[in-house]
């Protein structure tokens, strides 16, 4: 099946940024070490990338490549969905790029957790993706809507919808929210079905994995990132199940997320309120009076500190690669100097 560039999800925003005829643009499908998967109207093409390339490199990406296979630039995002690495190093880890849709997925089972939800809604909103919630295993429950209600209660809600991933006319329902040349991207942890609900949306047949009774979890049956054509023209980035999902530079996402709570600490008399016990604060104030969830508090806090931390990390980081890259670039220089001279 051939694809053309707007089938493919090009728009005027790459278009200004091809000023190069000899290279042609390609979307990135899948990313290997050394290669990417791409595809173009031509159909489906293999680009050699170096090392290092290929770790900024996401699936979703468009990219340009010369006349050798090679890939040789990749284009400025739309969006970008990425989390910290997981590990003790502090580093970012692509998910996807150029995502219009994240469809969150969970369950209404043991699997099923707010606090988790919240994570992703504020990973999506700081991506600048349309966050759709997805909670599948409806007709396994005695009463879905006890799980739709949890999340449409939740401060500037998110689109809802409950159903079974078994079922084609259900799963066909959720797809509207994804138009022709746009593209989506799943997440969740494993054994909420996601393998399920991409092979309806896409027609594919891939092996699907059991589920744990005490906590509702499963095993990864996906275990790379691919683009995918969708039945009704989208596309559909499938990706492995995530049980850990530590955010950093996702400050616009939490407020978005927790907005209520960031206008009453607006409020607080001190700028630098830890809405503890400081006298003025308006937060504190709110929970006194039972207007606010204590819980919810305690959440909104723990994100925000979990994310100053990796957000200052990360660039303490990248400010030391730049000071080792300048080091061993200024020895380089040094050591073709004396040879020169020679």
């Amino acid at each position: 099946m051939s694809f053309s560039y707007q089938d493919l999800g090009w728009s005027s925003f790459f278009d200004a940024q091809h000023d190069d005829e000899s290279l042609t643009a390609y979307r990135v499908s899948e990313v290997h070490r050394d290669r990417i998967i791409v595809l173009s109207p031509n159909g489906e093409e293999t680009l050699v990338t170096p090392n290092r390339e290929t770790r900024i490199c996401a699936v979703g990406d468009w990219v340009l490549g010369d006349p050798e296979g090679r890939l040789v630039q990749i284009l400025d995002r739309q969006t970008t969905v990425q989390r910290r690495a997981a590990g003790h190093e502090v580093r970012p880890q692509l998910i996807a790029a150029n995502v219009d849709t994240l469809f969150i997925v969970s369950s209404c089972n043991a699997d099923f957790n707010i606090a988790r939800l919240e994570r992703f809604l504020a990973l999506a909103q700081s991506a600048d993706c349309y966050p759709v919630v997805l909670l599948t295993k409806a007709d396994q429950c005695d009463d879905p809507s006890e799980y739709r209600k949890q999340v449409e209660a939740l401060h500037n809600a998110p689109v809802v919808e409950c159903l079974n991933a078994k079922d084609e006319a259900e799963v066909h329902k959720a797809m509207g929210w994804v138009r022709k040349g746009q593209t989506a991207a799943f997440l969740g942890t494993s054994g909420v079905g996601k393998t399920t609900l991409a092979n309806w949306m896409t027609g594919n047949d891939a092996a699907t994995g059991d589920i744990r009774e005490d906590d509702g979890r499963g095993r990864h049956t996906t275990r790379a990132r691919y683009l995918k054509p969708m039945l009704n023209g989208g596309w559909l980035i499938d990706t492995p199940g995530m049980r850990e999902l530590q955010l950093f530079d996702a400050r616009d996402g939490l407020d978005t997320v927790f907005e209520d709570l960031q206008a009453l600490a607006q409020q607080c008399k001190f700028n630098n309120c830890a809405h503890e016990s400081e006298p003025g604060c308006a937060v504190k104030a709110a929970l006194d009076a039972g207007e606010i969830d204590a819980d919810r508090v305690d959440r909104w806090k723990k994100l925000l500190a979990e994310n100053k931390l990796n957000t200052e990390t990360l660039a303490q980081t990248r400010q030391r690669e730049k000071r080792f890259s300048k080091s061993v670039n200024a020895a380089q220089k040094s050591a073709k100097h004396r040879k020169g001279r020679r």
